[in-house]
């Protein structure tokens, strides 16, 4: 950890000048684990509902007497205190199950993307030496397929495979929540389980009581993992507390009560659904109705019939809505809290959200190493394609890059924050754990690799990356997994991997290939897409390739992406505008 230069009082203090005065600058974080929340809302409100499936709800009390069964049947698999659950799964009821059950048992939360294929999965299976699988029925092949590729000694122990039938109403999702059919024909499906495996009801039935709770705020709960500009994905190490100062923070910044109804659509893996999915909701005992997928028509149809309160989604959603032919008759009236990041609001977008509905798109921005928020956009006084202020405990800086002197007011460096929601570092990678984090005033920063500024009234505004990494509808790429995997393809003999511009998406994956001589004439662009699709999560896949006959490179033989980043962004200027 590099020591930086004391800053000027003055600029640290700049932050501060618009900070909403209903709230406090600092919170007394509760110093208990993420159970208790749930065991104090199923107290309060054990009738009250805490998910609603499409016609199917679960009240406080049953999430927190299944979650207890759970636990007590992963204490049976052999689940001690610290030892990782990996959930693989879609949006459901079950999602909120398994994650407080992982916590009752004192274990530790190993979040994965659903839509990894079997190539990326393993990967998670033995960097966390994953003990315990629970996973949805459409994914168990890939659980098995996965595990049968390594040594018996780092297979998990036992898997646990739900349906998302299981969880909806007898007849399936309610007809007036408008599913669509290709939806409801996935949600209804029933597929069989792998050898071995144990199914959702079976290991719920047993009535298996847990040992005693005693996780504290400083233990470990959730490992989620996120990659980087080298290597495979790293396990960010998120305590109790680190998760539970955004749990009730984002409370209190959006509003939140119990008599709020929230909408979970942003994935549950992802560090933003956790915390407005998982963990917010339940720290202030609301309902939350869960979307498995994205549907524009089903979002709008469930806010109309739940008139939700509460809505943390990506730009891209409301987009995709305003798009629907449908929208106008869509009761959008119970919206009282609009909030998001991962890619900037457009302003057209934001004016018409003002102007029809009266609400205002609150940006933040967060990483997986944050727990999501450092920064939020006050909604009384929300600034548009802006990162918003530092919240609760948060102090953010923005500093040169390369020398790590603060920088002026107004000048671009990368931003480094400190708060009680930073990570502790990466699982089992010290050096990339230093080589994250800068110190100030005896204070331990986080390095962002986002470069932007500080304006004069304290709000962050991103400009570019110092890091290299492609932003697709929220969802971060790196191009150097990708990259990995494109190795793979029997054709490919290097492969660059760069954004391009898509109206959609903001960004999109785009792979420049050298194809080995023996398959030059053979393999075409889209036979190298269709592989990636199969080998690799759809938002990693590349969606554009174009063949080369070789990448530039420098004097030491490494490939000069930036070469080839600009080339593109000459190319696609005349497109622009």
């Amino acid at each position: 950890m590099t020591r930086l230069v004391t800053p000027r009082p003055a600029q640290a203090q700049v932050q501060y000048s618009h900070w909403p005065r209903r709230l406090p600058r600092e919170l007394a974080v509760p110093r208990t684990s993420l159970w208790f929340n749930l065991a104090v809302s199923a107290a309060r409100y054990p009738d009250k509902p805490a998910t609603v499936f499409l016609g199917a709800t679960l009240s406080f009390d049953t999430l927190r007497a299944q979650a207890e069964a759970l636990a007590g049947w992963l204490q049976a698999q052999g689940v001690g205190k610290g030892d990782r659950v990996v959930l693989f799964m879609q949006n459901c009821p079950q999602y909120l199950v398994s994650f407080y059950a992982v916590n009752r048992a004192d274990a530790v939360v190993v979040p994965v993307n659903p839509m990894n294929r079997e190539d990326e999965f393993g990967h998670y299976l033995t960097d966390p030496q994953t003990k315990v699988v629970i996973c949805s029925g459409e994914l168990a092949g890939v659980v098995a397929a996965a595990s049968a590729r390594l040594a018996p000694a780092q297979r998990p122990a036992a898997v646990l495979v739900t349906q998302y039938w299981q969880t909806l109403p007898p007849d399936g999702p309610a007809a007036d929540c408008q599913v669509p059919e290709p939806m409801r024909a996935w949600l209804m499906a029933r597929h069989e389980l792998p050898p071995g495996a144990t199914d959702w009801a079976d290991a719920l039935g047993q009535g298996l009581v847990p040992g005693p709770h005693t996780a504290g705020p400083d233990d470990l709960a959730m490992l989620p993992y996120t990659s980087g500009t080298t290597g495979l994905p790293k396990g960010c190490v998120h305590t109790h507390a680190t998760l539970m100062s955004n749990s009730c923070g984002g409370c209190l910044w959006g509003h939140a009560s119990a008599e709020s109804v929230g909408l979970a659509v942003v994935p549950m893996f992802h560090i933003t659904g956790t915390l407005y999915g998982v963990l917010g909701p339940v720290f202030a005992g609301m309902t939350l109705v869960i979307m498995p997928r994205w549907d524009r028509e089903l979002c709008g149809s469930l806010i109309s019939r739940y008139r939700v309160t509460h809505w943390t989604c990506i730009p891209t959603m409301i987009i995709d809505l305003f798009a629907s032919p449908n929208y106008r008759s869509f009761n959008l009236t119970s919206l009282r809290y609009l909030s998001g990041g991962g890619a900037a609001m457009p302003k057209a977008v934001a004016e018409r959200l003002l102007e029809e509905f009266g609400l205002t798109f609150a940006e933040g921005y967060g990483l997986t190493e944050t727990a999501a928020p450092t920064h939020g956009n006050p909604p009384e006084r929300a600034k548009l394609q802006c990162l918003g202020i530092p919240i609760f405990g948060v102090d953010s800086r923005v500093i040169d890059p390369t020398t790590l002197e603060e920088l002026p007011v107004g000048e671009v460096g990368e931003i480094i924050s400190h708060g009680p929601m930073v990570f502790k570092g990466y699982w089992q990678q010290p050096e990339a754990t230093d080589a994250a984090f800068v110190e100030l005033d005896g204070k331990r920063f986080f390095r962002t690799g986002d470069l932007g500024r500080m304006d004069e009234e304290g709000y962050f505004f991103i400009t570019d990356r110092l890091k290299r990494m492609i932003n697709a509808s929220g969802y971060k790429v790196w191009p150097s997994e990708v990259e990995m995997l494109l190795y793979r393809h029997p054709a490919v003999q290097e492969a660059c991997v760069i954004s391009s511009r898509d109206a959609y998406r903001g960004e999109t994956v785009k792979a420049v290939v050298v194809l080995r001589a023996e398959a030059k004439g053979k393999t075409t662009e889209q036979d190298i897409i269709s592989w990636a699709h199969e080998h690799m999560a759809p938002y990693k896949a590349p969606r554009l390739v174009s063949f080369v006959d070789a990448l530039p490179k420098s004097g030491s033989g490494k490939v000069m992406w930036r070469t080839l980043q600009e080339q593109e962004q000459q190319i696609q200027q005349p497109q622009a505008r």
